[in-house]
């Protein structure tokens, strides 16, 4: 009979077919990874890199659509021109021509006057600069018991010259990146210029092209709202070139009582930048007759910086409201808060167009707004007792 071997033995050998059999075992469907997975991350990430290329596309692009829609409200404004002198058979083309050429003259003069002007109270600043020194060190002496000279001013000048060196070297690092910011600034100038002159030239091919994208039934309510805007526009303009005017009256009809040179050149000075440069314009404005005040009579600087402040407060809160409500039909608080809001937006420009973009905005919707019938309620005035009365 054969001896069966040791229970032990028998444990020792490997189970290879167990082995086999669980190496050929598939995963679970738990721990196998989703089909659809790997496709969701592609397209994950190629969504991520179109937005990021979108972003940066945008970013890029702000400055031409920023370009583009000044150039597009300079053409609504010259509009009305143009209309008038091609309905009287002018050609178009050349009407164009004659009103920016009109409005270039026009800006040239502004910016020789302003030239001669700047060279002038410049030349004289420094002409008077020994005497405002010797009278600013005798003031100070009289006043504060003081013993200065203008020879310790010097000595104390040139004792400080790191300082002055300092700042002269930054100003030599910085101009490299002024000439760029100036001829980047020309560039633009140059290019929101002759996109107007296409827009106003080509304003009926424009406005078919748009028309030609619409169906027939909504075309007649884009060339109304384009027509709203050339309204509104026209009048922004016309209410700025109207506050231009009283404002070089005013300061020019103060200066000259004054005594103060080329008063009423400093006074188109002041009514061309209090007028087209929002809330602070007149503040800039008053810098220049200040100055030439300064080397004639200084106590007339004081009087000069009074006047530009009421002016301000009176030109703000009296005048600008009014005239502007009236021009393009938006309420003053309206047309403030439009101001502010395109000054966050765009700077200088979006409060520049803010006003006639709001009133045509406004004007647009008046006319699909449906308002009804107010009843007469004497709530709705508060007359004191009438109101308390009725409830």
């Amino acid at each position: 009979m054969a001896a069966h071997p040791p229970a032990a033995e028998q444990n020792d050998e490997p189970d290879t077919g167990s082995a086999v059999q669980t190496a050929d075992t598939p995963p679970s469907p738990e721990s196998r990874m989703p089909v659809w997975l790997p496709r969701a991350m592609v397209l994950a990430l190629a969504l991520l890199g179109l937005f990021e290329l979108a972003n940066w596309a945008a970013h890029e692009l702000i400055g031409i659509a920023i370009m583009m829609t000044v150039a597009f409200f300079i053409s609504l404004a010259m509009e009305p021109a143009v209309d008038g002198m091609a309905a009287r058979g002018v050609n178009r083309g050349v009407a164009t021509a004659i009103v920016f050429i009109i409005v270039f003259a026009c800006t040239v003069g502004f910016l020789v006057t302003l030239g001669i002007l700047m060279v002038e109270t410049v030349s004289t600043v420094l002409d008077e600069l020994p005497r405002l020194l010797d009278e600013l060190i005798s003031w100070v002496n009289h006043t504060f018991h003081q013993n200065f000279t203008v020879g310790q001013l010097r000595d104390r000048l040139f004792k400080d010259s790191d300082v002055i060196s300092s700042y002269a070297e930054r100003a030599a690092n910085n101009v490299w990146g002024l000439s760029n910011t100036v001829l980047g600034g020309f560039a633009k100038v140059v290019t929101i210029g002759l996109f107007s002159v296409y827009m106003t030239a080509d304003g009926p091919k424009l406005r078919r092209s748009v028309c030609s994208l619409l169906p027939p039934a909504n075309q007649g309510a884009v060339l109304h709202a384009w027509d709203l805007a050339i309204d509104k526009t026209g009048g922004y303009l016309y209410s700025r070139a109207l506050l231009a005017v009283i404002s070089a009256l005013t300061h020019g009809a103060f200066l000259w009582i004054l005594g103060i040179p080329n008063a009423f050149a400093l006074g188109i000075w002041f009514g061309v930048i209090a007028s087209f440069v929002p809330t602070i314009g007149t503040y800039i404005a008053g810098v220049l007759p200040i100055l030439v005040a300064l080397t004639i009579r200084p106590i007339d600087a004081v009087w000069i910086l009074i006047f530009v402040v009421v002016y301000q407060w009176i030109q703000d809160y009296v005048l600008q409201p009014r005239i502007t409500a009236r021009t393009v039909d938006v309420n003053p608080a309206v047309a403030l808060l439009s101001v502010i809001v395109g000054g966050a937006l765009l700077g200088a420009v979006g409060a520049l167009l803010a006003i006639p973009a709001t009133a045509t905005l406004q004007a647009f919707l008046s006319e699909y707004v449906k308002r009804y019938e107010v009843n007469e309620d004497p709530r709705i005035e508060r007359t004191g007792g009438k109101a308390r009365k009725k409830r």
